[in-house]
């Protein structure tokens, strides 16, 4: 076999592999999602009451206190539509009312990373199910399947 034949059947395997295992995620430091598009970076997580909270992140994925930063969530179906709103508890922002019950919900957040300033929208599907492979919740699955 001629080396560039060797050459592109190895970089095709390996990107093939890349696709199949996805980028490698790491979790925020309560365990939940890491939203990147809002600076500073914002960790995501239902809470075992299913309360929706807030933790924003440093550059170094430490926690630091909100300043300023607003959310609200529309989430369940179309026909019922929940609206959550948010206030600060302690260095966090932690929903008024819980998610609706189900296991899978279609989530959008409007954060708001400071008063003036363009809100960010992020669409999730928030999957409540515990991945076999890392623990976490699937909406927080640090696996990348």
């Amino acid at each position: 076999m001629s080396s560039l034949l060797k050459f592109l059947s190895l970089l095709l395997l390996t990107t093939a592999m890349a696709w199949a295992h996805g980028p490698a995620k790491v979790a925020g430091p309560n365990g939940g999602r890491i939203l990147h598009s809002v600076t500073p970076a914002a960790e995501f997580l239902v809470t075992p009451e299913r309360k929706v909270q807030f933790t924003f992140l440093d550059d170094h994925g430490q926690p630091v206190a909100p300043a300023g930063q607003s959310v609200i969530i529309t989430t369940g179906s179309r026909s019922a539509p929940v609206t959550l709103t948010f206030s600060r508890q302690g260095d966090v922002l932690l929903s008024d009312a819980a998610l609706p019950a189900a296991r899978v919900l279609p989530v959008v957040i409007q954060l708001r990373p400071a008063p003036g300033v363009a809100e960010v929208v992020e669409r999730l599907v928030v999957n409540l199910e515990t991945c076999r492979e890392c623990g976490h919740h699937e909406y927080a699955c640090t696996c990348g399947h």
